[in-house]
């Protein structure tokens, strides 16, 4: 090759490598942008990974059918990880090497979320919104991810502070027994020590598992007023009516990992004055710019039975998406974390979204609702 054949090859590699729209990194074609999910899709928290995969999909047609981000369209791929941590480090690294997946969105759960880290973290690929509040994915910060709810501890503490100002201060804890219930479980004992209490007692379920009869047994003799549940929502149904059904009259808490409207599907009418901590806006009544979004999405996509857990997912894939047009045309993993980095107090229509270099927890947002008469949710 003499050197006019060499610098007429140079120059054409740099024409390419420097073309509008040229996708540098690997999940990304100037017609498509490839996302992955890893969550329960079988098995007892089967409704929680259905239900946020069913909100970012209303959210990434919508965008689809309005042209994409820069002319590509969002194809989702999701796996099936039985919420096992096994499964979950198999299917992550199924999605990074086989599917090879530009980014990640909404995994579910903190157990299976943590099995994924070290591929995550291997391959440098962002993962945005996991449907987790625990700590230990926060700190200390992780470039990789980006929260979108708020912590377990935001709404632990919410959950403590409520029952404070009714007067209740026995309040025993019904936890998971791994990373997720105890991380719920550190949260509810930080929010007692503040306010000088400490639990009645703290009683373990396996994960997947709605064997009770050993934790009602242990938390009959404690008699507390009120019982914190970390767990999800087959196991935290399953001793809500064991108790009911030996009598008991105290009052039961679960934060939103639980899945609210799966949890209120398996109580029935065992269900009336169950308190959930929230922390994505009411889904059910259209107040907000966000939610009226939502709603007609979903609609749009074929879905009128609205929920806390779709609403989540909404909220993810539409962060992602935000994320994605910031990071301009040449779209890779690094621009797309510079992209969501950038995005300081964003009003997402009555959701505010915070991030920064040193910052990759969004929002702090909680609520509580309680489960009415027919299973309806009440603030």
């Amino acid at each position: 090759m003499n050197i006019f054949q060499r610098w007429g090859a140079c120059s054409l590699l740099a024409v390419l490598l420097t073309a509008p729209g040229h996708a540098a990194d690997i999940g990304v074609t100037d017609k498509e942008i490839l996302v992955g999910q890893f969550a329960a899709q079988t098995g007892p928290a089967a409704e929680l990974g259905k239900r946020m995969q069913l909100g970012m999909l209303a959210y990434f047609n919508a965008v689809n059918a309005a042209g994409g981000i820069n002319g590509r369209s969002i194809k989702l791929v999701s796996r099936d990880d039985g919420y096992e941590p096994e499964k979950a480090a198999a299917a992550v690294k199924a999605l990074i090497e086989e599917d090879k997946v530009f980014a990640l969105v909404g995994s579910v759960g903190t157990p299976t979320t943590l099995a994924a880290v070290p591929a995550i973290n291997a391959a440098g690929i962002p993962l945005i919104g996991p449907f987790t509040g625990a700590q230990a994915l926060r700190e200390p910060l992780n470039r990789n991810i980006f929260h979108v709810r708020a912590s377990y501890f935001d709404e632990t503490e919410r959950i403590v502070q409520h029952l404070s100002t009714l007067g209740i201060k026995k309040i025993a804890v019904f936890y998971q027994n791994d990373s997720y219930g105890k991380a719920g479980l550190e949260g509810v004992t930080r929010a007692l020590t503040k306010r000088s209490l400490k639990p009645a007692a703290a009683v373990t379920v396996e994960r997947n598992s709605v064997d009770v009869t050993a934790a009602w047994a242990e938390l009959a003799k404690a008699a507390p007023e009120a019982v914190v549940q970390i767990s999800a929502y087959k196991s935290c149904a399953a001793l809500i009516k064991l108790a009911r059904s030996k009598g008991y009259g105290g009052q039961f808490f679960n934060v939103s990992f639980v899945g609210s409207t799966a949890l209120s599907a398996e109580l029935g009418d065992a269900g009336a004055g169950v308190t959930i901590s929230q922390v994505v806006p009411f889904p059910y009544t259209a107040s907000s710019e966000i939610v009226r979004e939502y709603q007609q999405r979903m609609t749009e996509a074929g879905n009128k039975d609205f929920d806390f857990s779709s609403m989540e997912g909404f909220l993810a894939a539409k962060v992602f998406v935000e994320g994605v047009r910031r990071a301009g045309k040449t779209l890779t993993r690094a621009s797309l974390v510079s992209g969501l980095e950038s995005m300081r107090d964003v009003n997402m229509g009555g959701f505010l979204v915070n991030y920064s270099p040193k910052n990759h927890e969004a929002s702090h947002y909680t609520d509580l609702t309680i489960i009415g008469r027919g299973g309806r949710f009440v603030r």
